[in-house]
């Protein structure tokens, strides 16, 4: 790749001596990317973003089951999906633009509210180098399947909810509340649980 290239490049040595870890507590199924952290780094440099710069960490998280990366802002970290390294390079390195994107749009915006998929995004994108992406990935990640082994009945239409978890705290049929009750909560609406029929 030459220097006069449009391209986001960088050499793998003189950056990865000058960067720092940052300061954060990180959550035990996350791992971070120390490369692909210093991609974007250079990359939000050469936006001219040097506070997404100095904060911008990619990470791996070992949780993510359909979704193929998340960005969070304002912490400006990026989670990826660890299925993307049994990818194509270019759907790693396509994901990862799309998430950077997502903060580069915000950090451009501060505190103005944007459209996550909007005109922002979509100029960020262009910025780097992945003009027209769609909002959503293609890729074949499977989703994992849970049993709903909690049911919970509303003692006056007789809909059920069926849960993974229990539910901990007083939870009423939404459909009653918005018909009968203005849309505010009542007891009288209050989800039970079913037992299981022995």
């Amino acid at each position: 790749m030459g220097r006069d290239s449009g391209q986001l490049g960088f050499h793998w040595k003189s950056l990865l001596g000058v960067l720092k870890p940052q300061q954060v507590v990180r959550k035990a199924n996350l791992q971070d990317d120390g490369g692909l952290t210093a991609w974007c780094v250079e990359a939000s440099k050469a936006l001219a973003l040097t506070e997404l710069a100095r904060k911008v960490c990619v990470t791996w998280n070992s949780r993510m089951q359909t979704t193929a990366g998340r960005a969070w802002w304002p912490h400006r970290t990026i989670e990826l999906n660890p299925k993307l390294k049994d990818c194509e390079p270019e759907e790693l390195w396509r994901t990862l633009k799309h998430e950077l994107a997502h903060l580069v749009a915000y950090e451009r915006c501060g505190r103005r509210k944007i459209d996550p998929h909007g005109a922002e995004w979509q100029a960020a994108c262009a910025d780097l180098g992945i003009a027209g992406e769609k909002p959503c990935h293609t890729l074949p990640f499977e989703r994992r399947k849970m049993k709903r082994k909690h049911a919970y009945i509303c003692p006056n239409c007789f809909a059920t909810l069926h849960r993974v978890k229990t539910i901990r705290r007083a939870v009423a049929c939404y459909d009653c509340c918005r018909k009968l009750n203005g849309g505010v909560y009542h007891d009288r609406f209050r989800l039970v649980e079913k037992k299981p029929s022995l």
